[in-house]
């Protein structure tokens, strides 16, 4: 049984990252996370890449990226979000004790939870092979990143807003609604590269690299949302 092949690699690649980003976190480098989340991303994406293209996808293969993603993309958006819960309490003017401050942000973990449960359900879930059903762990992370990403740089002075416990609760609510939902969404395997059969896909590249070079930052929060109303309009359309 080959456990070292070039997809369990990479899958492994993407949890070191994830595991670096959990500690830069608890360490206060919150700018380091964004990197590391990239790299999970990119592994993330490669390792199903190079399993396809070697022809080689084993069940080792399976499990071992969906313990991967329970950390990169369950357990650091959860912790993300818990230290910007815990630092907001930690400023407040109000006198809170620590163990308080625990308790408060532990509902950021949560999104955890949720995402724990949708990969358990994607892994037998045989619908879902060319695209998703309900929001994929790594988008749902990505939104978290990119708040984390608008909160660092203060884009468009929205720092304050994003230090909100009611925007901060809200987005573990949402997201871990979004994660479990049945709504399909569509997926970025391409059997052909024809406009004719990706459009969606397309054009949703193409408004997400716009948003890119517009909004920056405030662009990833939001390609996130995109990618959620493209799919209910083409669910919409389809019926």
């Amino acid at each position: 049984m080959k456990l070292f092949n070039l997809a369990n690699i990479l899958t492994l690649i993407n949890l070191l990252a994830g595991c670096m980003a959990v500690v830069f976190l608890f360490n206060y480098q919150m700018e380091w996370v964004p990197y590391c989340m990239l790299i999970s991303l990119v592994a993330d994406f490669l390792d199903g890449f190079a399993a396809r293209l070697t022809k080689k996808p084993t069940d080792i293969g399976l499990q071992l990226d969906s313990l991967a993603d329970v950390v990169s993309f369950g357990v650091v958006p959860g912790a993300i979000i818990f230290q910007l819960l815990f630092q907001k309490y930690e400023m407040s003017d109000q006198l809170i004790s620590t163990n308080r401050m625990y308790l408060y942000s532990a509902p950021a973990f949560i999104i955890t939870l949720f995402a724990a449960l949708r990969l358990a359900k994607f892994n037998v879930d045989e619908r879902q092979t060319d695209g998703f059903i309900g929001l994929a762990t790594p988008a749902a992370t990505m939104f978290v990143v990119g708040l984390l990403l608008m909160f660092l740089n203060n884009t468009f002075g929205l720092s304050h807003f994003i230090f909100s416990g009611k925007v901060l609760y809200g987005t573990v609510g949402l997201l871990s609604v979004l994660m479990l939902t049945e709504i399909p969404m569509f997926g970025f395997k391409f059997k052909s590269y024809a406009w004719k059969e990706n459009e969606v896909k397309y054009l949703f590249i193409i408004l997400s690299v716009v948003l890119l070079a517009t909004l920056k930052f405030a662009a990833v929060s939001l390609i996130i949302i995109l990618y959620v109303i493209v799919s209910l309009i083409q669910k919409l359309i389809t019926k």
